[in-house]
């Protein structure tokens, strides 16, 4: 199996590109995310692969970190979730934010993906839902059912009145109380938050 990849990005185009190496070139299927991280061709790049072997093809997937390709193995574990649906989904959400739109129960966050429809979307946040807390990421999930309170409420308030989705100002907010604790000043939270939004 192919695990990685390292030669030149001989093309890109929509969903994938070509990685030659020592001649060979390989067809890799990537999120838009993956494909915007890579160099411009012709130059030399590493790529993590998830190779997949079925009875008509053997086919490469990759991703520009190990967040994005665990997370690619674990959605495709949801009935209904091929690769396909999968790269769309990591082309829609980064790990951070499919980890906040998991913790929020925000399927509408999940049906911007192309092929995810409110029916596998519940699926997909049901199913996932005990396991995205331990997936990377840097963010922290929590049950939906918790509500921030006193500054946290505050500071997440400000983040979406500046255009911010709430799911994404929910997971920076996240990574702002367990970096500064429970007890941390409005400001402080919303800096914290406005710096991890900004990554």
């Amino acid at each position: 199996m192919i695990a990685k990849l390292r030669g030149l990005v001989e093309g890109i185009e929509d969903g994938k590109c070509i990685i030659d190496v020592s001649g060979v070139g390989y067809l890799v299927f990537a999120s838009t995310r993956t494909l915007a991280s890579l160099p411009n061709p012709p130059v030399l790049a590493d790529i993590l692969i998830e190779t997949q072997v079925r009875e008509d093809a053997i086919s490469l997937y990759g991703f520009a970190n190990s967040a994005e390709r665990d997370w690619f193995r674990l959605l495709t574990t949801v009935q209904g979730v091929g690769a396909k649906v999968a790269l769309a989904l990591l082309s829609a959400l980064s790990p951070d934010q499919l980890i906040a739109a998991i913790a929020t129960q925000d399927k509408a966050a999940l049906t911007r993906s192309p092929g995810v429809g409110p029916k596998l979307a519940i699926r997909i946040l049901s199913e996932l839902r005990e396991r995205a807390g331990a997936m990377p990421g840097g963010g922290v999930a929590v049950p939906a059912s918790v509500v921030p309170q006193g500054a946290a409420a505050d500071a997440l308030s400000a983040l979406t009145n500046l255009g911010y989705r709430r799911a994404e100002a929910e997971s920076a907010l996240l990574r702002a109380l367990a970096e500064h604790g429970e007890s941390a000043a409005l400001d402080v939270l919303i800096r914290a938050g406005l710096k991890g939004l900004a990554r």
